[in-house]
């Protein structure tokens, strides 16, 4: 018998008598058919789903959230040697990885969907704290041992607090077009499960020919996406476009342009669609704000108000935007030690800067944490500099980004190897190379204390007209 209190995410879903999961052939399956796929081998346990969006991913998803074991989502596309090192640090009991046949330590256990789940031959017990439910990477793609501590009141909390303002209905047929082991397209998962009809478990993305394929087929009454998605969704000609079937668009995942904003809630208005702009970061499980469609107008920009039982505050010393509520997570794991421990934080301190204005709507005007956001995915600056500097020692160089659309190799250097490191961000990080700038300076801004001064260099280059592409 599961423990109604641990898994009652799995409870609620299991209560939506409406809802089916469909595959990109179209079959249909109830949550019965998918939440039982595997034995586990020991009461509680670490597993490591390295998980894409199709009906197999799925039916694993749910089948851990009917445990009591803990379990990280990763991208199935991570570097090996990022695999590899993530896995030797925390020893986990199982991996599911469909893109390696065999793993060393591991023994490939056969199941319904046939390969990719691994048990470890002599895994450690691990000490996991009685809370921790699920672990969220906090780097995109560079591999970072460093996990979001989340558990199943986050998770729920998170759910509940969107199904509160989103329009979702039995009668919806929802895209799963954004990553599972993203905290936004998890997000889409667990309040369309809740509340939702049909989901659509597809790994096609907006720019192949099936996705749309798909679109006009099952009829999607909703669209999820970051920034980058609105942008190649006005390249595609969306906006010239009906969707007959389509009720609502949602946006997160950092700030879209204001001229692109303007541009589909214009359409959305045309349209008689609803459009959400949403704030979120991992550690809040995802969701922190929302702006409703009869705001976007008049408070274009704005990042809106808290989600229901959330509540901002402003730092009166630096304007930090600070958030309070029951989807803060329980800090971070660095490595195994630290997954004995809960500890959520009294308010989570975004490193976003932000206004409120009279009307009680918050605006971002900055952002004082070593992150940017592209296409959606967290990318750690730090961790992209110290990789190259790795990579070419010797090199003085600097990384800073650019409004969440570029990264800046600030370099002191007579040549520095564009090309090379280009490649190098594309195959260890799937950083693009289209988003990858170069800034060549006399020297590297420095504080009084020898440290890089990032906030100087940004100022420099948002100043300079001579960027090097």
């Amino acid at each position: 018998m599961h423990n109604p209190i641990k898994n009652r995410l799995y409870q609620l879903i299991s209560d939506n008598t409406f809802l089916r999961y469909l595959d990109n052939n179209g079959d249909s399956y109830s949550l019965s058919d998918l939440a039982d796929p595997v034995s586990l081998p020991s009461s509680r346990g670490l597993a490591f789903l390295y998980l894409d969006n199709s009906i197999a991913s799925v039916s694993l998803l749910l089948h851990f959230l009917q445990q009591d074991w803990t379990f990280a989502l990763l991208p199935p596309n991570l570097a090996q040697p990022f695999k590899e090192r993530l896995e030797l640090r925390y020893q986990p009991n199982l991996i599911y990885d469909k893109e390696r046949s065999s793993l060393k330590r591991y023994h490939n256990e056969s199941w319904h969907y046939k390969t990719g789940l691994f048990y470890a031959d002599a895994a450690p017990e691990h000490n996991l704290h009685p809370q921790l439910k699920l672990l969220l990477s906090t780097s995109g793609t560079t591999g970072s041992p460093k996990f979001v501590k989340l558990s199943e009141q986050n998770i729920v909390q998170n759910a509940l607090s969107i199904v509160d303002y989103l329009p979702i209905r039995p009668t919806d047929v929802t895209p799963l077009n954004l990553p599972l082991f993203y905290s936004y397209g998890l997000s889409v998962f667990t309040s369309n499960s809740i509340c939702g009809g049909k989901l659509v478990c597809t790994n096609s993305d907006i720019m192949q020919k099936e996705f749309w394929r798909e679109m006009e087929r099952f009829g999607y009454t909703s669209l999820a996406g970051v920034p980058y998605v609105y942008e190649l969704l006005a390249r595609l000609g969306f906006l010239q476009k009906d969707y007959p079937q389509l009720r609502y668009l949602t946006q997160a995942g950092g700030k879209l342009s204001k001229e692109l904003l303007s541009r589909f809630a214009q359409y959305a208005q045309d349209k008689q669609l609803d459009f959400f702009v949403m704030y979120g970061q991992t550690e809040a499980t995802a969701r922190m704000s929302f702006l409703a469609s009869d705001d976007l107008v008049e408070k274009l920009g704005s990042i809106g108000k808290p989600i229901k039982n959330g509540q901002f505050h402003l730092d009166p010393e630096s304007s930090e935007l600070l958030y309070t509520g029951p989807n803060i997570f329980g800090g971070y794991a660095e490595g195994p030690d630290d997954l004995q421990h809960f500890d959520p934080p009294a308010s989570l301190a975004t490193g976003d800067l932000a206004r409120q204005d009279q009307d009680g709507f918050y605006y971002i005007t900055g952002r004082i944490k070593r992150i940017v956001k592209l296409f959606g995915t967290r990318i750690n600056l730090d961790e992209v500099e110290q990789l190259l500097i790795s990579q070419f020692p010797g090199k003085e160089l600097a990384c800073v980004g650019t409004s969440d659309k570029y990264i800046n190799i600030c370099y002191a250097d007579q040549y520095i190897q564009e090309d090379a490191i280009k490649e190098l961000l594309f195959k260890r990080v799937h950083i693009l190379p289209q988003v990858v700038r170069f800034q060549k300076l006399p020297s590297l801004l420095r504080t009084n204390n020898g440290k890089v001064d990032y906030h100087a260099i940004t100022t420099l280059i948002a100043d300079s007209s001579t960027l090097v592409h």
